[in-house]
């Protein structure tokens, strides 16, 4: 058998086959460069059947559009990259499909990245990332996460949206970015301010990390119910856990060995209040009957928890879209100053807020 031209191999013995240009396209369809060009871009300028007939042969010589080289050739990009903290929270999985919903719609695709809360990590999600040229980032930081870090990560020119939780340290001259959180304070309160109503007095502020600037914000809420109905927060009822199901599971034996124990618990999401109400099952109490609890987010599956979950309601498909619009604001006018956008929460009261017992 006749040995293969060696300028036919790659490294690997197989012989390589000829990238399909716009050219070949173009002489076999007897059209210019330009309308291939056209048909590849959806252009309406090209006719039904030329469209039909440069498709057509398209696949037949199996050619296969190199976006990112055009990408780079027009200085576009038609992707977004998404970051988020811990994709295994329901909430952030709503809010990228919420993003990915509206950048669909502007005809760009979504890149996702997970940090997993680490800053670490994010460093170098975000540097791959920007090997693929993004059109801009969103970005839902990693506990701790520095002005300095990310700017570092992803230079002064890329379009950033962060999202519900500020970036560390001081702010860098001319590093400008969007921000879009939520009314932290204003869910808390009113959610603690509903629990007081119902009776409770010793209410505990359960899960989170205070360093976080959403815990911070929730923590302040609360107290500022408390201290409005003349209760002083204690620091016993603040109890800290990683944002989690699992940990606000474990945790629940810390909230009860207080005493006296609280009758009533403001949760910082709706996972720690979902996990707590397990923890507190576990140990032999009823949520919903004998303890009150709220959450913070309104995922779906609080509406059908055992019981039903009272949460505050930050609608997160609506803040994934209304960040990919903010995002793609910035990235058409890259000279904007930086933006900080709150969205409106409110509650949402379901079965598991009793009134306090007698």
């Amino acid at each position: 058998m006749r040995a293969l031209d060696r300028s036919k191999r790659g490294g690997d013995g197989l012989e390589k086959r000829r990238r399909i240009t716009l050219n070949d396209i173009a002489r076999a369809c007897g059209v210019s460069r330009a309308t291939v060009s056209l048909v590849l871009r959806g252009s309406p300028l090209v006719h039904t059947d030329t469209r039909a007939l440069v498709e057509a042969e398209m696949l037949r010589q199996g050619y296969v559009y190199n976006r990112a080289a055009a990408n780079l050739r027009q200085r576009v990009s038609s992707a977004v990259a998404l970051v988020i903290n811990d994709l295994s929270n329901p909430f952030f999985a709503e809010f990228a499909a919420g993003v990915d919903e509206a950048l669909g719609a502007k005809g760009f695709v979504t890149l996702l990245g997970s940090s997993n809360e680490s800053p670490a990590r994010q460093r170098q999600v975000l540097g791959s990332l920007m090997e693929h040229h993004p059109a801009g980032i969103i970005l839902s930081p990693a506990e701790s996460s520095s002005v300095a870090d990310v700017e570092l990560s992803i230079g002064r020119q890329m379009p950033l949206l962060v999202f519900n939780r500020a970036l560390t340290g001081p702010e860098s001259t001319g590093f400008e970015y969007d921000f879009l959180g939520l009314d932290n304070r204003a869910g808390a309160r009113a959610a603690t301010a509903r629990l007081l109503a119902l009776g409770h007095r010793r209410i505990a502020f359960f899960g989170g990390h205070a360093s976080s600037s959403s815990c911070r914000e929730r923590r302040l809420g609360y107290q500022d119910a408390l201290r409005g109905a003349g209760i002083g927060p204690q620091a016993s009822w603040l109890i800290e856990t990683a944002p989690t199901r699992l940990e606000a599971n474990a945790r629940a034996d810390a909230l009860l060995a207080l005493d006296p124990a609280p009758t009533a618990a403001v949760c910082y999401n709706d996972a720690v209040a979902l996990g707590l109400m397990l923890g507190l099952v576990r140990l032999g109490r009823r949520p919903g009957e004998d303890f009150a609890i709220t959450g913070f987010d309104d995922i779906p599956e609080a509406a059908v928890g055992i019981p039903p979950l009272t949460t505050v309601s930050a609608a997160p498909r609506e803040r994934g879209r209304q960040a990919a619009e903010l995002l793609l604001q910035r990235a058409a006018a890259p000279s904007l100053p930086g933006r900080r956008v709150i969205a409106p929460v409110h509650l949402t009261e379901r079965e598991s807020t009793p009134a306090v017992a007698d």
